[in-house]
């Protein structure tokens, strides 16, 4: 995306909608969670669900702490999330007895047996996007970068 002072040369308006790089990103971001919904319903699973998932089912047990920065989401969205995951018996969570305040996220054998389930989704999901695998890697590879930049402008 061009800097304000380049779409200003290029007579563009820097406040139309359609010139915002966030509107574009959040446009595709609601796009693609539904194009999961319906792929992760039959598995009784919500996105946020599902992308908890996938990081315990990498590596679990892990911390709720580790859990949020992984996921980027804050503990006002994680806690009712794990509690509702924890209620349909998918995960367990675990508090550490030398502090209290750290608690361990696992997954239970439902939960560890849905990944089978879980392997059509991405397939699934490529397969509706008409854009070259190629050009997927390189969209995800440049959002990445993107997310980067976002972290450090983030920390200043």
């Amino acid at each position: 995306m061009a800097t304000d002072g380049k779409m200003a040369e290029a007579g563009a308006d820097p406040l139309r909608l359609e010139s915002q790089l966030c509107f574009a990103l959040y446009s595709a971001s609601n796009l693609m969670t539904r194009v999961y919904r319906p792929l992760l319903q039959p598995l009784g699973l919500t996105y946020l669900q599902y992308l908890a998932l996938l990081a315990l089912w990498e590596q679990a047990p892990q911390t709720f702490g580790d859990l949020a920065r992984r996921l980027g989401l804050d503990s006002g969205t994680l806690t009712p999330l794990f509690k509702r995951m924890e209620a349909a018996g998918l995960i367990t969570r675990t508090r550490d007895l030398a502090d209290e305040r750290r608690v361990t996220i696992d997954l239970t054998a439902k939960g560890r047996e849905l990944k089978a389930r879980a392997q059509a989704v991405p397939p699934a999901v490529v397969s509706q996007i008409p854009i070259p695998l190629e050009d997927l890697a390189a969209l995800k590879a440049q959002v990445e970068r993107l997310v980067g930049g976002l972290r450090v402008a983030e920390s200043a």
